[in-house]
C-alpha cells in the first residue's frame, strides 16, 4: 500500500514538474502563417470594393471589411517581373537587378537572366526559419533552371514561369514540365486547388504561400464554371473567378482554425491592360501615370489588423518584405539596402508614411518621384499604349496552342482602362495627387520649389543606379534603347 502510494506521489510530482516546464513553450504564440495573393495586371478599379460598377467581388469585399483597404499603394514599375522581385526582396529594381521582363521568346533577356543568387528572398528567409513554402502561379524571375522558385527558397512550385502570353506556355511542377500546351481556362482553378492542398498539408506547421495568379493578364481565360456567368463580359468572368479563389483560401483557413493566425495580403503587380479599370486614374500598364503604378491592396489578420479600415497612407510593395519578416520574428538583412519599411503600424494604427519619397522606374531609367501629395514625372510617358490601334488589332503574342476558350472576346486597344485626357506629356511635370489624382493639370511652373526638392531626391537616387543599367543599349554614335516590357 505504501509503495503504491509512493509511486502515485512520484507520478503526481513528475506531472506537476512537467506542467511547470510547459508554460514557457505554451506562452509563446505559434508562428504566424503568411499568404500573398498577387494578381497580374489587376487595375486599381477592377474590384467592387474599389468602385467597379459591374464586377462583383464579394469575397474581396469581405476581406476589406474584415481588414484594411489601402488607397495609396504603389509598385515601383508598371510591369511584371521587376515588381515581383521587389515584392520578394524589399528592394528597388536597380538594386535587385531584375529591371526587365525575362521572356523565352523575346529578342532581349531571352536566357541566362533572372534573380541573382546574391539576392535574399522572403521565401529563403522564411524557409531557413522553419516555414513550409510554396509558389503557385507566375514566377517571372527567370525561366532557366538556376532561377527556378525551387532554387530560391520554395519547397515546391506549380505554374508558368513567365507571362501567360509568352511562348511556350507550359506548366511546371517543381522543375519539370507536366503539361503543354496549357489549357489556360483552368489555371485559376488549378492554382487555387494546389494552394488549398498546401494549406491542409501544412496546417500543423508555419507556412508561407505565395500565390501569383496568371489573371487578368492577357489572354483572359475563365473556367466553364465562370465563363459567361458574371454578366460583365470575359474580364468580369475572370475577376469573379479570382474572387472565388480568395474565398476558397479563407474558407480553408477557417475550416482548419488557422484564420486568426494567418496574415493575408492581396495586391496586384501593376496597373491594367485593355479592358481593365483604373477608377478614374490616368494611364495604364507600362505607363508611369497613377493608372500604371497605383494598385489595390487589402490586408487581413483577425485580431491584429482592425477591421473596416480605408487607409490613405502612401506606401508600396517594397514594404511587404520587412513587414512580414518582423511579424515572423526574423531580422531584416543588414548587409544590403532594404528600401521597404515596416507597414504594420500603418495597417494597425494608420501611421503616417516612413518614406520621404517613393520612386518608379521604366525601362532602364528612373521616371517618377512621389513625396507626400506631390508627384514629379522626370520623363514623359504616354497615357495610352497602341493609341492608333482599335478592335482589329492583332496581338503579336497570340495564344500558344489551344490555351483559351474565348479567343474572340479578348479586350482590345479600343477599351483603354484609364483617362486619356490631361496636359500633354512633357519632361518635369508636377502633379498634386490630393487635388488632382487623375494627373490632369501640370503645376510645375506654379511650384518651382517643389520641383527643385523632388528633382534633388531624384538625382540622389540616380547615383545609386548602376551605370550598367543606366547605359544599357547605348553604343557610340547610336541612340540609347530600352527593352520592351509586356
Amino acid at each position: 500500500m505504501k509503495s503504491a502510494l509512493r509511486i502515485l506521489c512520484c507520478l503526481i510530482f513528475l506531472t506537476v514538474t512537467a506542467s511547470r516546464s510547459l508554460p514557457a513553450k505554451e506562452a509563446q504564440p505559434d508562428k504566424p502563417n503568411f499568404i500573398i495573393i498577387f494578381a497580374d495586371d489587376l487595375g486599381y478599379g477592377d474590384l467592387e470594393c474599389y468602385g467597379h460598377p459591374q464586377f462583383k467581388t464579394p469575397n474581396l469585399n469581405r476581406m476589406a471589411a474584415e481588414g484594411a483597404r489601402l488607397t495609396q499603394f504603389n509598385v515601383p514599375v508598371p510591369y511584371c517581373a521587376p515588381s515581383r522581385a521587389t515584392l520578394l526582396t524589399g528592394r528597388y529594381p536597380w538594386r535587385h537587378g531584375v529591371w526587365f521582363n525575362p521572356a523565352p521568346d523575346g529578342k532581349q533577356f531571352r536566357s541566362g537572366v533572372g534573380i541573382a543568387d546574391s539576392e535574399v528572398l522572403l521565401s529563403e528567409l522564411l524557409k531557413e526559419n522553419g516555414y513550409a513554402t510554396l509558389c503557385v502561379g507566375k514566377w517571372h524571375l527567370g525561366h532557366d533552371p538556376q532561377f527556378y522558385p525551387t532554387r530560391h527558397g520554395f519547397d515546391d512550385y506549380l505554374g508558368i514561369l513567365y507571362s501567360n502570353d509568352m511562348r511556350p506556355v507550359n506548366l511546371i511542377k517543381g522543375e519539370k514540365v507536366i503539361e503543354y500546351p496549357v489549357i489556360q481556362a483552368n489555371l485559376t482553378k488549378r492554382y487555387t486547388q494546389r494552394a488549398v492542398e498546401f494549406i491542409r498539408e501544412n496546417q500543423q506547421k508555419p507556412f508561407f504561400l505565395y500565390l501569383p495568379h496568371a489573371m487578368p493578364h492577357k489572354p483572359l481565360a475563365a473556367s466553364e464554371d465562370f465563363y459567361k456567368k458574371s454578366g460583365a463580359g470575359l474580364y468580369g468572368d475572370v475577376i469573379a473567378e479570382l474572387d472565388w479563389s480568395v474565398g476558397e483560401i479563407f474558407k480553408t483557413l477557417k475550416d482548419l482554425k488557422l484564420d486568426e493566425n494567418t496574415f493575408v495580403i492581396f495586391a496586384s503587380d501593376n496597373g491594367p491592360w485593355f479592358g481593365g479599370n483604373t477608377a478614374g486614374l490616368s494611364g495604364m500598364k507600362s505607363t508611369s501615370w497613377e493608372g500604371g503604378l497605383r494598385v489595390p491592396m487589402i490586408a487581413r489578420w483577425p485580431g491584429k489588423i482592425p477591421p473596416r479600415q480605408v487607409i490613405e497612407t502612401v506606401c508600396g510593395s517594397i514594404d511587404v518584405f520587412p513587414t512580414i519578416l518582423k511579424q515572423a520574428g526574423i531580422k531584416v538583412p543588414e548587409d544590403r539596402v532594404i528600401d521597404g519599411k515596416d507597414l504594420f503600424p500603418v495597417l494597425t494604427k494608420q501611421a503616417p508614411t516612413q518614406h520621404e519619397a517613393l520612386f518608379s522606374m521604366k525601362g532602364n531609367s528612373l521616371f517618377t518621384v512621389r513625396s507626400g501629395p506631390w508627384k514629379l514625372h522626370i520623363k514623359p510617358s504616354p497615357r495610352q499604349l497602341l493609341a492608333n490601334q482599335g478592335k482589329d488589332w492583332i496581338d503579336p503574342r497570340g495564344p500558344d496552342g489551344v490555351t483559351i476558350i474565348a479567343p474572340y472576346e479578348q479586350a482590345m486597344p479600343d477599351q483603354p482602362p484609364g483617362l486619356l485626357t490631361g496636359d500633354k506629356p512633357v519632361p518635369m511635370m508636377l502633379f498634386n495627387l490630393e487635388e488632382d489624382p487623375a494627373e490632369q493639370h501640370n503645376v510645375a511652373q506654379a511650384h518651382p520649389e517643389v520641383v527643385a526638392r523632388l528633382q534633388k531626391l531624384f538625382e540622389e537616387m540616380q547615383t545609386q543606379v548602376p551605370e550598367s543599367i543606366r547605359n544599357f543599349g547605348q553604343q557610340p554614335g547610336k541612340k540609347k534603347s530600352s527593352p520592351k516590357n509586356n
